[in-house]
Formats: C-alpha cells, structure tokens, sequence
C-alpha cells in the first residue's frame, strides 16, 4: 500500500489544502492529514476543531484519515507506516524551506518528500490569510473545502 502523510498546523484547512488531498489521492492509496502541534505558531482553532473541520471535507473518502500527532513529523510518518511526505508548495519562498526539510527526512528516514503545486485559483489563499479574515468578521466560505463550516 502506498500511503502518505499530509502533515501542517492547518489552522484552519483550506481549499488548497484539500486541492493537495485531492490531487494525491490520485498518487496514493491512503493519505493520512497529520495535524501537529507547533509550538511556535499560535492557532485560532483548537486541534478538536482542526480535526473536525478536515473530517467534513473527507466524510465521503476513506481513503483519507486524520489524526493529530506531537513529534517529528519523520516520526509521524513512520508510526502510520507512510513512506511518502506529501506536500503543496504556494511560491518559491515554500520552496527553500520545503527543500530543507525534504532532505532533512530523507537522510533521516529515507522517507521521500512529494511536492505538488498549488492550483493557481488558491495560490493566494493561506491559512493566515484566512484567520486574519475570520478575526475581522469576513466570511471565508469561499476558501474552505465544500461541505465544510466554520
């Protein structure tokens, strides 16, 4: 079987991150969306809230399961027995510290990184575009995954 993990903070999941999902799924049999914990990143959403949203957008896909973790995310991969890193890169920025970490896990783990770019129409969509969003009352529905609420 060939899983992955989709490893972030996803605070909260967007429509490109379920853009990313989707497009995998056609790579893997089984994506597992690790939300971690990161110390250094303050979240709006707990990671009750963060696991429910991502289960609405995935309700009808099994192939897709969701679980929270708090370590390395080589560590992650390698308790839920994935052999692959999946991950969107927006813009160049991404790039360099996606590269890093790639070659961080492989010569860790030997875990391969899969970096897919983000579909055009929500390069402009972050997470932290979307809290900001949501602290100031907007509505974001047109960022989030279909049948997903806030």
């Amino acid at each position: 079987m060939r899983r992955a993990i989709f490893p972030g903070t996803f605070d909260p999941f967007t429509i490109g991150h379920y853009s990313i999902v989707q497009r995998g799924l056609s790579m893997f049999d089984e994506i597992v969306i690790g939300i971690g914990f990161n110390l250094s990143k303050k979240t709006l959403f707990t990671i009750e809230q963060r696991l429910d949203i991502i289960q609405q957008a995935f309700a009808n896909e099994p192939r897709v399961k969701v679980q929270a973790y708090n370590s390395l995310t080589v560590d992650f991969a390698t308790s839920v027995d994935a052999g692959f890193v999946l991950r969107g890169l927006r813009s160049v920025g991404d790039f360099e510290y996606e590269r890093t970490i790639a070659d961080a896990n492989k010569k860790l783990t030997g875990i391969e990184t899969v970096i897919l770019f983000t579909e055009s129409e929500y390069s402009f969509i972050s997470s932290t575009v979307a809290r900001d969003l949501i602290t100031y009352g907007k509505d974001i529905s047109s960022f989030l995954p279909p049948n997903v609420k806030i």
